[in-house]
């Protein structure tokens, strides 16, 4: 029973994986942003992770379809998938994972589970106001924003 589960979530996974794309697809259109052919691999390898996932991790997947990948390859697009918002880089494991909106800029908190590691994005504009607002409180002009809290997630928290 538990391998039908995970495959009915492995397959929704994927169908989700590809409507991302197609939605970063069309946030690119709209902003006249190249999405190239390699930058659009690499945000499939990212979405289809289905957790976060490191640069040379991503770097040996493409490598199966681009044997000779370098480093600076896969970081020039993991660059430019930050820059516009459309994936996350979790700092404290250093990994990338998916925008829940990747239509919109926002910076916006984590959930880390230090047992699966997945991540929860929390996708709750109080929180972002909150720091904002507390930064300029103390006269600080915040440029980049991370906030990334780690404990156990329900799923494992039950095992």
């Amino acid at each position: 029973m538990t391998t039908d589960s995970s495959q009915h979530t492995h397959s929704h996974h994927h169908d989700d994986a590809r409507s991302f794309v197609r939605a970063v697809e069309d946030a690119s259109t709209e902003r006249g942003l190249r999405l190239t052919p390699l930058r659009r691999e690499v945000l499939q390898l990212v979405a289809a992770a289905g957790k976060p996932v490191k640069a040379y991790d991503l770097l040996d997947r493409l490598r199966e379809t681009h044997g000779n990948a370098a480093p600076p390859t896969v970081y020039r697009a993991l660059d430019f998938l930050l820059e516009n918002g459309f994936i996350h880089k979790l700092e404290s494991i250093n990994a990338y994972v998916s925008c829940h909106h990747p239509a919109e800029s926002h910076q916006v908190p984590f959930l880390i589970c230090d047992v699966c590691s997945c991540a929860q994005e929390v996708c709750d504009e109080r929180v972002a106001e909150l720091i904002e607002a507390q930064a300029k409180a103390f006269g600080f002009r915040p440029q980049a924003q991370t906030l990334e809290v780690h404990g156990v997630c329900k799923n494992c928290r039950k095992a």
